[in-house]
């Protein structure tokens, strides 16, 4: 029996169109599959308490499906390189492939993989998988990364279809003698006290076979009306494929194929066109974050750096909890806590609200969502909220201001959204339930609304919030 492949997984945990995976399976060789628990790998970016249930139940789902094919996945925890150089030496592997990162924590890793193995005289090969395009291959015709969507987005429409998917393997030749593997109940992903996580196992099934479940719900259910409906955050009108895109347990080229497969026999073309952009917004994020390592936590554009932000630890406790008494910015951030995924005209909302409402550093929202969300993924989340503070490529200017009322009555109009996630608030009538400070008496008390104390005045007045983040605006353009 030839010597066996190590397959390193991390944020690729899938069987189908995985090219490391056939790279690795090809030669009939042995494959060991094999997911390292590294808990300081990433350091202020290590994954996050709901990623780390997401990732408890992808991990499960992925053992599932390889022991069908006569294979297992392997668990070990400790430092990276020095994990897998060992499990190597054990197992006396020949090679070690996996799929590529990113993060700007993540290359100096592959580095020294690279370097260990060497010295042990054993292969290391890197794939690509989780974007559409690797960063270096989409540059400007001045040879620079792209700053600006448009002309990044038209470049990659222009470098014509994606490739193919391919298919799972059927079967995986497995080694003679399994290593061991850890236990992964010992790593401790699922909560326990308290048990917080209910609500999102009642919204998500994780793993390879719910991304698909998911795609499928997508593209014969919703794909059609996606251009209106994913604005919409009291319908399930958009894809909620991000946890599953993060984790890797669907390819962005399995995705792109069936979006566009079910824009032609389904005569959703314009769905598909809206949501095929979202998908290169995606990669452009990726793009984003490789080129400039600091996009994290350090404004993209150097003259937001001395922004006045300010200190408000009540205002910021406020909007965790989803108490602002602003109805639409508090659904958003109920959601976020009760599933792990928040609607992303909402995101966009509560962004804008923290950081122009309260002028709260956006860095404070990065790290909320950084640990909440599902989809938690280090590109599109620092990306997503530089664009909201006006400091990231292509921002949205910092003036752009959203009146929280105005954006419920335009995107939750009837109110539904927000009677699903403020239920104090579920008897108001749709024309009071965006601004209940603002109903009658009277229909406070029929709907047994009493403000201060069942559900929150509003902890900033939106003209006074908005007067005052113009101001700060207008500090940084004269410096």
């Amino acid at each position: 029996m030839s010597r066996p492949h190590l397959l390193w997984l991390r944020r690729d945990l899938r069987l189908g169109d995985h090219p490391a995976l056939e790279a690795a399976a090809a030669p009939g060789a042995p494959v060991i599959p094999v997911f390292v628990h590294d808990p300081g790998l990433g350091g202020t970016w290590a994954l996050g308490a709901a990623s780390r249930w997401w990732l408890d139940g992808s991990l499960r789902a992925l053992d599932a499906a390889l022991r069908a094919r006569g294979s297992r996945l392997v668990l070990r925890s400790g430092l990276a390189v020095d994990t897998l150089r060992a499990l190597a030496r054990e197992t006396k592997a020949s090679a070690v492939y996996f799929t590529r990162g990113y993060e700007p924590f993540i290359k100096p890793v592959e580095i020294a993989l690279r370097d260990a193995l060497a010295e042990d005289g054993v292969e290391c090969r890197r794939f690509g998988g989780h974007i559409l395009n690797e960063p270096e291959d989409v540059m400007n015709k001045s040879g620079e990364p792209f700053k600006v969507f448009t002309p990044y987005y038209k470049t990659v429409l222009a470098r014509g279809e994606p490739r193919a998917p391919k298919p799972a393997p059927e079967t995986l030749a497995a080694p003679k003698t399994w290593p061991k593997s850890e236990n992964l109940d010992s790593w401790g992903f699922q909560p326990t006290k308290p048990d917080w996580a209910g609500g999102m196992r009642a919204a998500w099934t994780p793993g390879e076979a719910g991304a698909h479940a998911r795609l499928q719900e997508f593209t014969t259910a919703i794909m059609r009306g996606y251009g209106e409906s994913r604005n919409m955050p009291g319908q399930d009108g958009t894809s909620r494929l991000s946890p599953h895109l993060a984790f890797g347990e669907i390819s962005p080229h399995q995705v792109w194929m069936a979006v566009s497969a079910a824009a032609e026999t389904a005569g959703a073309s314009g769905g598909a066109e809206s949501y095929l952009r979202e998908i290169v917004w995606r990669e452009f994020s990726y793009q984003l974050l490789f080129h400039n390592p600091r996009l994290p936590d350090q404004a993209f554009r150097p003259e937001f750096a001395p922004f006045p932000f300010v200190e408000d630890s009540a205002g910021l406790r406020a909007w965790r909890r989803g108490r602002t008494g602003y109805p639409i910015v508090d659904a958003g951030m109920r959601q976020l806590w009760q599933t792990g995924w928040m609607h992303n005209r909402v995101r966009m909302i509560v962004a804008s609200f923290l950081i122009k409402h309260l002028l709260i550093d956006w860095r404070e929202g990065e790290r909320w969502f950084w640990d909440t969300l599902v989809d938690a993924d280090l590109a599109n989340n620092s990306s997503s909220w530089q664009w909201v503070a006006g400091s990231g490529a292509d921002a949205a200017p910092y003036f752009r201001i959203f009146n929280p009322v105005l954006q419920g009555e335009k995107f939750d109009a009837e109110g539904g959204y927000i009677r699903r996630f403020v239920p104090e608030l579920a008897g108001l009538a749709p024309e009071h339930i965006h601004a209940p400070w603002n109903a009658p008496p009277a229909a406070l008390a029929k709907a047994g609304v009493r403000l201060g104390r069942t559900y929150p005045a509003p902890i900033v007045d939106h003209a006074k919030a908005r007067a005052r983040a113009l101001a700060a605006y207008e500090k940084i353009k004269q410096a």
